[in-house]
């Protein structure tokens, strides 16, 4: 068990309670205050690191809070945590295991880790080999005929990272031999993949297992359905599973013994949490669609944030600012809910994917030093698509009665003329974007400023139930163009904003024994759903009950 951190209390307890004084007097200032005293708080508080302009100034801080702020991230010695984080140092103590996500994106000729370097690229090489061989039309099942589909069948990280990056990317597909789609399925109830399948045909389906212990239960259900499906067709052998089944796993001998050959096989490591790991093989899927050099801009995007969250000061440093502004809203300021925005539509899943970044990560109340924690610990993260979201929830947020922190996040460029054939859709489709954009800053303006957003001589005869009280924190993400690069910056942002604050609250990040013990839970239930368990009185009545109507009884 590794060496836990001891922070000098006295230093701990002063900066907590210097924090909550400034929460009753800063914390409750009107955003509209903040901006009259300091008529150029925009330029004051805002960072721009390569193509991502990061605007904070609509967060309920100024220079004392944010002083104390980083005094707190300097009490629970982050700069430490973060030198401990890009090592080999098993950080996750409670399984063990180091935190290495951040040696996927590591360049191959790597002068500190040249051994890490080597074993990531061994595989990635491998993959991009796999990918170049689909691209071309040379990969071809059993009958002979060319894969023009491939499913990746996954949960959790092994499919949310993969298929939000892939949607992301949309415009950045490449063109291949022939047609190439790729789809996702990760529902246990096999819901998705009897659509899918409805859809495809046996000879040129492709299908890709991803799980990192090769063992989970809904992964593993959804890939045998998928195996019985292509016996049907093709019949049983040997090449069956060869030549139309990918495996991605920490556990090779798990995926030989199902019947994937060593030749499709792509390794992960324990030191890569699958929330983490799209950077990987695991990310298979997106280099089928973006290509091998499409992938390997995303992994040098995050491998430029890497660098700028090792090197650069707190004060300019994009990730530590991140954590500490959700840190204040949270604790000091009592948001208990924070929503994504994109306002772009290639950006759907992305808020669904930061659920489980920073909810399974810091969904926690154990410290490290195995007491509970005294303040609450990650906000419920939800989100939508911006234009969706204000014909949605966005009432809530402007006239409810909770408080809520929200990230709107937009491209600078979206489209430009030489796209399109017809300069009038070019035209009409740049004339969209910037409809996006202004109801991107509109939002963020009201939910900031409230009725002096408004015209004054408007809200003087307006009644109650017209006005806005404003005073909603947000941040703002430019992205100069959403791209593979940008895009493996912005997620590896908020990365490294969820181990921030992972050490603020002393909690491990990187386990998720909750998640585990659920699955431990069902593997008791479904033999008697299955008939080969028929004595359930050891259940709770309540699932007794439940047992009784789903058997007929």
């Amino acid at each position: 068990m590794m060496s836990l951190q001891i922070f000098p209390i006295k230093d701990l307890a002063s900066t907590m309670l210097n924090l909550q004084k400034l929460s009753e007097t800063s914390g409750k200032k009107h955003l509209n205050d903040f901006f009259s005293e300091d008529l150029q708080r925009f330029e004051h508080y805002s960072l721009q690191c390569e193509d991502i302009i990061f605007d904070y100034s609509k967060q309920r801080v100024d220079s004392i809070v944010l002083k104390e702020l980083f005094d707190l991230a300097k009490v629970r010695d982050l700069s430490t945590w973060i030198k401990r984080l890009f090592s080999e140092e098993k950080i996750n103590y409670t399984e063990q295991r180091a935190v290495m996500h951040w040696a996927l994106r590591l360049p191959k000729q790597h002068d500190t880790y040249p051994h890490l370097a080597e074993q990531v690229h061994l595989q990635l090489e491998r993959m991009y080999a796999l990918v170049d061989k689909i691209h071309s039309g040379q990969y071809r099942g059993v009958t002979g005929e060319v894969i023009q589909d491939v499913v990746n069948i996954g949960v959790g990280g092994s499919d949310l990272g993969p298929m939000m990056v892939s949607h992301a990317l949309s415009d950045f597909k490449v063109k291949t031999a022939k047609p190439l789609k790729v789809h996702f399925v990760s529902t246990m109830d096999g819901s998705q993949l009897s659509d899918i399948l409805h859809q495809l045909r046996p000879e040129t389906t492709l299908f890709i297992i991803s799980s990192k212990s090769f063992g989970t239960i809904d992964t593993l259900y959804n890939a045998q359905t998928a195996r019985l499906w292509l016996e049907k067709q093709l019949g049983q052998s040997e090449a069956l599973n060869c030549q139309h089944f990918i495996g991605v796993s920490t556990k090779p001998e798990k995926m030989t013994e199902w019947g994937i050959c060593k030749e499709n096989q792509f390794l992960l490591w324990d030191w890569v949490g699958g929330r983490y790991s799209l950077w990987s093989c695991i990310g298979l899927p997106i280099a089928l669609n973006i290509g091998v050099e499409g992938f390997k801009r995303l992994l040098a995007g995050a491998y430029a944030v890497d660098e700028h969250f090792k090197n650069a000061e707190f004060q300019e440093n994009i990730p530590v600012i991140m954590a500490i502004l959700g840190m204040w809203n949270l604790n000091f300021l009592d948001i208990q809910t924070h929503a994504v925005l994109p306002y772009d539509g290639r950006l759907k899943y992305f808020s669904a994917y930061l659920q489980q970044l920073e909810m399974e990560s810091n969904g926690k109340s154990i410290q490290r030093s195995g007491q509970k924690v005294e303040n609450s610990t990650c906000p419920i993260v939800w989100g939508e698509v911006g234009p969706n979201a204000q014909h949605a929830f966005y009432q809530l947020l402007h006239q409810g009665t909770h408080t809520v922190s929200c990230d709107f996040i937009a491209p600078v460029q979206r489209y430009t003329s030489n796209q399109f054939t017809y300069v009038e859709t070019a035209d009409a489709l740049i004339d969209q974007h910037h409809l996006a954009l202004s109801n991107c800053l509109a939002q963020s303006r009201l939910l900031a400023f409230g009725n002096q957003a408004l015209d004054s001589a408007e809200v003087e005869s307006l009644p109650e139930y017209k006005q806005y009280e404003g005073n909603q924190p947000s941040t703002t993400i430019l992205v100069k163009e959403l791209n593979p690069y940008t895009l493996g910056m912005l997620v590896a942002l908020y990365e490294h904003k969820v181990f921030v604050q992972s050490v603020l609250w002393n909690i491990n990040a990187f386990d998720q024994w909750g998640v585990e013990k659920g699955k431990e839970i069902a593997n008791q239930v479904l033999p008697v759903l299955n008939g080969k368990e028929k004595d359930y009185t050891g259940f709770d009545s309540s699932t007794r009950g439940l047992l009784k109507i789903l058997l007929g009884k």
